[in-house]
């Protein structure tokens, strides 16, 4: 009976290898065998007697960690950069990353905020698949006086690649005469490319600031630019109820 069985990816991902995307491309280029054989099929289910191995390297369950970053600009969201560049995970000491931590998502190399860190890859797939709509608010400034027009064409969804956004929350926090700018709060439930910018773009404004500050209800309260903190246990358990 398979009834016990989970699919290999997401006990991979529950164990802490990657993501459960990342743990599928593994599969999928032959790195992943179970009972001494290489399994490249997505569907294969694995139960808790079956031998698995990464990289010829067995898989070995560690403790969950979840990290909030207050990320800086300037970096990317990778683990690794082929090019050399500043990454998010050079901001973390050595002994955590001893656990192999990932970012949840991404945020773009010009954009600051709220960036999730884990080993937990059933979580991450949890919280960037696309059918769930896991709030994301950023603070925006853009160039000129927002107007009510654009901040109800926000609310009710732009087209940014042929395709229409879902319906977003919008506050204006400031309109800046003198340097002619506006500060809003939006608040999407996708994680689409860019998103915020081409959304703003869409409506005839140009991004000069982006910075995400809360993820699923996860704020930067208490964190400076480039700090980080452990996830408390009800903020964990939060996250997994959206």
């Amino acid at each position: 009976m398979d009834d016990n069985k989970e699919r290999l990816q997401k006990v991979m991902a529950a164990c802490g290898v990657a993501s459960r995307r990342k743990c599928e491309e593994y599969i999928s280029s032959g790195r992943v065998k179970v009972n001494g054989a290489v399994v490249t099929e997505l569907g294969t289910k694995v139960g808790k007697k079956d031998y698995i191995e990464v990289d010829n390297k067995p898989l070995q369950r560690q403790n969950l960690v979840y990290y909030v970053l207050n990320k800086p600009t300037g970096y990317l969201t990778a683990v690794s950069d082929p090019l050399g560049r500043r990454i998010v995970m050079d901001l973390i000491d050595n002994e955590t990353k001893k656990t192999r931590i990932f970012p949840v998502g991404r945020l773009d190399y010009d954009t600051s905020g709220v960036l999730l860190l884990t080993n937990d890859g059933e979580l991450s797939y949890r919280l960037t698949k696309s059918a769930k709509e896991v709030e994301k608010t950023y603070q925006v400034r853009v160039n000129g006086r927002i107007d009510q027009d654009a901040v109800v064409r926000l609310m009710k969804g732009v087209m940014i690649d042929g395709v229409m956004t879902k319906r977003s929350k919008v506050e204006v926090l400031d309109i800046d005469k003198v340097h002619n700018s506006s500060l809003i709060l939006l608040t999407i439930t996708e994680g689409r490319n860019r998103q915020v910018r081409k959304m703003c773009e869409a409506i005839g404004y140009e991004v000069k600031k982006l910075k995400r500050v809360a993820f699923g209800g996860i704020t930067l309260e208490g964190l400076s630019v480039g700090e980080y903190r452990m996830l408390k246990p009800h903020e964990v358990k939060k996250l997994y109820s959206l």
